[in-house]
């Protein structure tokens, strides 16, 4: 190494530069890539066109049944009957929703005669369902190939730790079901897309939730920022007028304009510089974003993640973007007690937020015109058991989940795949009947190669990103796997 410094002198310097919390997570995020091998030359060419992708974790499993309940009469009966005791060996308090409370979430849509509500608690949601720009998928769970209630009993090719949080939550950010990885696939398509932006310094995938599996792949890693503002670097300022800041900041600049022969220290040097400049040009470029009027979004963490990440859209010009992730994540869905009481305040809060930032991409509220443009995700690890668990449900596989986009994105106001019957008489072929789980009849993985399809993979690098998309989806189609977009 050339001068008197040492790799830990450098690191002591640099740690206690005071660069803030953001600076260098980024930077030990960035380093997380540089071990990986590179993905050959598969990047799309550039285009002209913005595309953005929102991932919205509700990680701890949502009680999707109770999100998207059954509204016609026959159904709605065994859907009371399935999670009020018939499966319940705890004799607990009944979970379902009765159709009273439901009449003003009912959606306008039938399907042989069935009818679907909302959660009541979710009316943002529904008018944006009716209004063409969300969609529901049903029955949709972690699979290594299809799979029937037969093959689940025999133990055949199966996920790996069904019913594990860590495994499913995992499962659901990679898509490699059969297989443990730290590369996520929102990750690996950006390894192959990025050369649609002219951005070196500030990732295209960006987490407003700190580091996370779904962004990472092997060139590309998260760039986190805070969903109440941008990060702070107030002690790197090389235009502050406090002299001890002046100081400090020179000394940075210092340490790395050093040139070093060792390779982990000057690799180290590289990313450190590489996240500095980065969050410096993010933080001028950021004066430009636009500022929504008070009370346009819900005073709620969730909602200020979205206008954060409306504001960050709003200057994608100025960054060089053509092509964006976002990650958020909403904790607090395992609900083994009080799913009830509980899941009605929280699914208040998504549905608030999520219909707030829909109104703001599109041409009214924030002018942003870009609804079309902007594909809003939801997964969570798993569906939860009909049955009651004592006050509360249990870890399922299968559940449904929904999307958000403008109405030439997605074929919005439709259910996607097949909800269950909750029949006892005619037990749907899905249904596990231990404890109310159903084996799912849509896959992951075509519900991410649809997505990946939109944001410019073909369908010849699918496989690169999904390994087992060929179990459910042929690669020769011109079609979707599922159908939910247009595009």
């Amino acid at each position: 190494m050339k001068g008197n410094t040492s790799r830990r002198s450098f690191l002591q310097q640099a740690s206690c530069a005071g660069m803030g919390y953001f600076t260098f997570a980024n930077t030990i995020m960035n380093l997380k890539a540089l071990k990986a091998a590179s993905i050959s030359n598969h990047a799309v060419a550039a285009g002209s066109d913005y595309k953005a992708i929102v991932c919205v974790l509700l990680a701890g499993g949502n009680d999707s049944f109770n999100m998207l309940v059954p509204y016609d009469t026959a159904e709605h009966a065994h859907y009371v009957t399935a999670r009020n005791g018939l499966y319940d060996p705890l004799g607990g308090p009944g979970l379902a929703l009765s159709r009273n409370a439901l009449q003003n979430t009912v959606l306008n849509y039938t399907d042989g005669g069935r009818e679907w509500a909302l959660h009541p608690s979710m009316q943002g949601v529904k008018d944006h369902f009716e209004a063409g720009r969300a969609a529901m998928l049903t029955n949709i769970g972690t699979l290594v190939r299809p799979t029937t209630v037969q093959n689940y009993e025999n133990d055949f090719r199966l996920p790996l730790g069904l019913f594990s949080h860590s495994d499913q939550i995992e499962e659901w950010q990679t898509s490699l079901p059969d297989i443990r990885s730290a590369k996520g696939w929102a990750g690996k398509m950006a390894d192959l897309i990025n050369d649609c932006n002219s951005n070196e310094n500030i990732s295209m995938n960006i987490s407003l939730n700190g580091t996370n599996i779904w962004q990472r792949g092997s060139n590309i890693a998260e760039y986190a920022i805070d969903g109440s503002g941008v990060a702070d670097i107030s002690e790197y300022n090389r235009e502050s007028s406090n002299f001890f800041e002046r100081v400090r900041t020179e000394a940075i600049d210092g340490l790395l304009a050093q040139e070093y022969d060792n390779v982990f220290d000057q690799t180290f040097n590289d990313v450190t510089k590489s996240a500095v400049d980065g969050f410096v040009e993010f933080e001028e470029k950021f004066q430009n974003a636009i500022s929504f009027p008070s009370g346009t979004f819900p005073n709620s963490d969730f909602a200020a993640s979205l206008e954060m990440i409306a504001r960050v859209m709003s200057i994608r010009d100025d960054l060089g973007f053509k092509r964006q992730t976002f990650f958020v994540s909403v904790g607090g869905w395992d609900h083994h007690d009080e799913v009830i009481d509980r899941q009605a305040g929280m699914l208040a809060g998504v549905s608030e937020g999520i219909s707030a930032f829909q109104n703001v991409l599109g041409p009214g509220v924030g002018n942003l015109n870009i609804e079309d443009d902007v594909l809003t995700i939801f997964i969570s690890e798993f569906g939860r058991t009909l049955s009651s668990n004592g006050n509360g449900s249990d870890h399922g596989w299968g559940g449904n989940t929904m999307v958000f986009g403008g109405p030439n994105l997605i074929d919005g106001g439709k259910l996607f795949g097949n909800y269950p019957t909750l029949s006892q008489s005619s037990p749907d072929p899905n249904f596990i009947m231990n404890r109310g789980r159903f084996v799912p009849s849509l896959s992951t993985d075509e519900y991410f190669a649809e997505i990946a399809r939109w944001f410019g993979v073909s369908n010849t690098d699918l496989p690169l990103i999904f390994p087992n998309i060929g179990e459910f989806y042929n690669l020769s189609s011109n079609d979707n796997p599922i159908g939910f977009l247009k595009a």
